[in-house]
């Protein structure tokens, strides 16, 4: 069927062309807003009835009237009908609905995916500073960060994961004199506990693993502790490389990887922070005053200059960023997207605007943000806000031992990312409709059943992309077959809008378009060409439902 809709476009860009050349251009097909309607409308009449000097209506029936010598349009459509003040409404046979049963089948984990397009894209995501355990808010991250490389990577890009983190800094030297104080046998409550010390008990975890002088491993680093308590350097390396360790084992329960883990200090380390100064003050968009050097970033959109370097000889936060991101541009990658949290908004501005000034030829926009609200949980009807292994919020860790990985995955990602969400734990735990997690898998494990029965009679999965389809003509069954149609069209949408929720939508939309046709048609009939064709239907369903869900990273069980 997408073969088809790409010729019908093309049949219609001629018809448009035969009434105004270079009308080609305004092609297109839309969903009708009601589906009794058709299956595709266009208003392309419309637009060009004014620069015809036409009414509406007569530029439409113009158009129809060509669309119906058009060899696609006879081959595929059954019917063309005006309305209203000039919208087409096309309804297809039903035999170019049922070509995408095989589109779907013949293609398998592939449909939906665009080929290789030589484009490289960097998705910086999660980049939490080694101070404590995953918050929820994390979680979030994680979710939209791997979701959006899943979407690109179907779309044929090269899509590279990176984490960055720093290593040094107050946050770490808090982190190495709590886990200094906890060895040394002190704890929160003690005149000896400083008020800014993290509580968690997690601290005392990492006191006591340094005591007895264990070595810890992350994907990044690997540190052996000496015991030393006067050792303070030792502890802060030990400590970093302890919480890097727990992050992976966190990452790795929500099945997201890294190809890249980046250190802030490495930046200063290498003059990259000094270079992009000098480089800012050799084009001549920096200025000394008040004893601080400045950006002239309203140059380039911010609402004021920001300031670079503090009196004290300092960097402000967001220098330290401008190099990061010119290394991304260096490196090769075209397409970079940052997934923070709301409180780095004021960080855009600054951050495009000394890449821009740095004159390197990075376009305008660079680098793209997905920036996401908090995540409050919720169970029994109350607020969650403390977990006992991070002292102070709740854990990514948490939620998944109190759910699913698959739970949160898909919960996390059926939001907007700037909208407020509650994760409601006893939601996520039920086994009905409500759940749409649950509901989702279970419309794909409901169809391995059904396809399970089948084989276990003889059946053979393979030959159902040949079968013939023709009794594939019921309401439900064609509403069916053109969502299906709809996924490519959907997941390149969602790729440009940098918005995975869009593939929750409309996971949830074709498991309740299935259920209701499993409500009305029986699959596992008497009658043999019936029963392949209704097979080969449900069988495409569950394929795409198994590609969504795999780039939402969540499973799709074949039994529940």
């Amino acid at each position: 069927m997408l073969s088809i809709k790409k010729d019908l476009l093309t049949a219609l860009a001629a018809g448009l062309e035969q009434l105004s050349p270079d009308a080609g251009d305004k092609a297109a097909f839309e969903s009708p807003k009601v589906a009794a309607h058709g299956d595709f409308a266009c208003t392309a009449a419309m637009q060009l009835a004014k620069s015809l000097k036409q009414n509406p209506r007569q530029t439409a029936e113009n158009l129809r009237a060509i669309l119906l010598q058009a060899p696609a349009f006879e081959c595929w459509v059954d019917a063309i009908e005006i309305a209203g003040p000039g919208f087409i409404n096309i309804k297809l046979k039903p035999a170019a609905k049922q070509q995408i049963v095989r589109e779907v089948l013949s293609q398998a984990s592939a449909f939906g995916n665009e080929a290789r397009t030589g484009h490289r894209m960097l998705v910086e995501f999660v980049s939490a500073n080694p101070t404590g355990p995953l918050h929820v808010g994390h979680g979030r991250q994680a979710a939209l960060g791997d979701a959006i490389c899943n979407l690109y990577q179907s779309q044929g890009w090269e899509v590279y994961r990176e984490f960055y983190y720093n290593d040094a800094g107050v946050q770490i030297g808090t982190l190495a004199t709590s886990t200094q104080l906890r060895a040394k046998g002190f704890k929160p409550g003690d005149p000896e506990w400083p008020e800014q010390a993290y509580n968690g008990d997690y601290i005392a975890d990492i006191a006591a693993d340094f005591l007895a002088k264990k070595t810890v491993r992350s994907d990044d680093r690997e540190f052996t502790a000496s015991g030393d308590v006067e050792a303070l350097d030792d502890i802060r390396l030990f400590a970093v490389a302890y919480l890097r360790h727990e992050q992976d084992l966190d990452l790795k329960a929500f099945s997201v990887r890294f190809d890249n883990y980046y250190l802030e200090s490495s930046l200063y380390l290498s003059g990259k922070v000094d270079a992009v100064v000098k480089k800012l003050h050799d084009a001549g968009k920096t200025y000394e005053n008040d004893g601080a050097l400045w950006l002239k970033s309203t140059e380039y959109g911010d609402d004021k200059d920001r300031v670079m370097r503090k009196g004290d000889g300092s960097y402000t936060y967001f220098v330290p960023d401008v190099a990061y991101h010119l290394t991304k541009w260096e490196r090769g990658f075209e397409k970079v997207v940052n997934i923070q949290g709301m409180d780095h908004h004021g960080t855009m501005a600054r951050v495009r605007a000394g890449l821009q000034a740095v004159g390197a030829g990075i376009p305008q926009g660079y680098p793209d943000y997905v920036l996401h609200t908090m995540v409050r949980v919720v169970r029994h009807g109350e607020e969650v806000k403390i977990s006992k292994r991070a002292g102070s919020y709740v854990t990514l860790r948490d939620l998944i031992e109190w759910t699913s990985a698959d739970a949160v995955r898909f919960f996390l990602l059926s939001r907007k990312p700037d909208t407020e969400y509650i994760f409601d734990i006893d939601l996520a735990l039920a086994k009905n409709n409500e759940n749409p997690v649950y509901y989702v898998q279970y419309a794909h494990a409901r169809i391995c059943s059904i396809l399970t029965t089948w084989i276990s009679q003889g059946g053979d999965e393979r030959l159902l992309k040949d079968v013939d389809l023709s009794a594939l003509t019921s309401p439900q069954a064609q509403a069916l077959m053109l969502l299906l149609a709809k996924y490519p069209e959907m997941l390149s949408h969602a790729a440009d809008g940098l918005a995975p929720h869009d593939v929750a939508f409309y996971l949830r939309e074709l498991a309740a378009c299935y259920h209701s046709y499993y409500d009305v048609e029986r699959i596992l009939v008497d009658e043999e060409a019936v029963r392949l064709a209704r097979l080969a239907l449900v069988a495409a369903t569950a394929q795409v439902l198994h590609n969504g869900l795999a780039v939402l990273g969540v499973s799709a069980p074949r039994k529940m």
